[in-house]
């Protein structure tokens, strides 16, 4: 059986099992967007946030900082098993 995919700035991960991801980078994206009901009550807009805090270190910076590891990584400036 193979494992569905899902693509992240142009590199495939596994896509989530049953909850379960196999490391940190696979729960990178798709922050749960929550509507403001009470302070649009009446009105015609719809306003929703985003619950930057349901990110894996709780931060916006999680994609960057997952992108900056990848290329260097991929640009050699990062060696496999190098402190960050």
């Amino acid at each position: 059986m193979e494992i569905p995919k899902v693509t992240f700035r142009n590199r495939e991960f596994p896509a989530l099992t049953r909850g379960i991801a196999s490391d940190i980078t696979e729960t990178i994206g798709n922050t749960p967007l929550v509507r403001l009901n009470r302070l649009t009550n009446g009105l015609q807009a719809e306003v929703v946030v985003k619950l930057e805090s349901s990110n894996p270190l709780h931060s916006v910076k999680d994609r960057i900082g997952v992108a900056m590891v990848t290329d260097a990584e991929a640009s050699g400036k990062l060696k496999p098993g190098a402190t960050i």
